[in-house]
């Protein structure tokens, strides 16, 4: 039977995070350590365990069919692969930093500069979107010393919390652009493997749209239900029951987890009493 091949990086949170999703779409595997790659129970999924820089290519080659992995890298080193879902996880940004003394207005004050960076060609098309001429210097893995030592003037390097560049007498000035976890698929892939993606991505969009989600019941007089029905968006409508006690109604809906207090706060207003929040696993849609 033919396994669709996904590539997952090796070690660190996207591992971490890529696995937690493969379990909450049913996908079990048994990965017994340095093991390069390992098959799903009951799934035809075999799960490649490799360097991020390295996945592109495998991509590429058709070596592996699908991966998760970080947009930034992909934007770096995957040209023409294509993305088919974003994951909302393993979120940082690519950005510039100088010296925590030095002035900085825009792009533009980098212009004859060094700049250290991994990133070279992600780099090289923002100077270029801006006319500005600057020398790279590529370094892979501890770029942001590079200015200490007398390397560069500036660095671009992924950020996440920002707690490496402070304690590299850093900070951040430009922001060239903002990554998560992304499914990305191989230019090559026949029916029956796109028919397994096709079964993973609609199980990803099901958790997602769970995890980005929040149940909700609340008790409503029944000459407000119609207000409190306007203030939520529910997945077709919301659920109205009713109550033992006469004239009350208890309304079951769903909110999205960016709209959550501002819909609680209408709710209130607009008559709604015991609110419960619940949160939700999945949502098959």
């Amino acid at each position: 039977m033919s396994k669709l091949r996904i590539a997952v990086q090796k070690s660190g949170r996207l591992n971490e995070d890529s696995m937690r999703l493969l379990k909450d779409i049913g996908i079990s595997i048994d990965n017994g350590k340095d093991q390069l790659k390992a098959s799903a129970k009951g799934f035809p999924l075999e799960v490649f365990y490799l360097r991020n820089g390295d996945i592109p290519q495998y991509l590429k080659d058709g070596v592996v069919d699908a991966a998760i992995i970080g947009e930034n890298v992909l934007i770096e080193k995957g040209e023409g692969i294509n993305v088919v879902e974003k994951l909302g996880f393993s979120t940082c940004r690519v950005c510039i930093a100088v010296p925590k003394g030095h002035d900085y207005a825009t792009i533009k004050d980098l212009e004859g500069k060094r700049i250290a960076t991994s990133y070279p060609n992600t780099v090289q098309m923002y100077l270029d979107e801006n006319g500005v001429n600057a020398n790279l210097h590529i370094i892979n893995g501890s770029v942001e010393i590079a200015p200490n030592i007398g390397l560069a003037d500036a660095i671009c390097d992924i950020v996440s919390s920002g707690s490496t560049l402070f304690k590299n007498n850093l900070k951040e000035v430009d922001t060239i652009l903002k990554s998560e976890a992304v499914l990305a698929v191989s230019p090559i892939l026949d029916d029956k493997k796109q028919t397994i993606l096709d079964t993973i991505q609609f199980r990803i969009k099901s958790v997602l749209k769970g995890r980005n989600s929040k149940y909700v019941l609340l008790n409503a007089p029944n000459d407000k239900i119609q207000d409190i029905i306007n203030v939520l968006p529910g997945m077709k409508s919301p659920t109205v029951l009713p109550l033992a006690e006469k004239g009350w109604s208890s309304v079951h809906s769903v909110i999205s987890k960016n709209e959550f207090w501002n819909v609680i706060d209408e709710l209130k207003a607009n008559g709604a009493q015991g609110i419960l929040v619940c949160p939700i696993e999945k949502m098959v849609l």
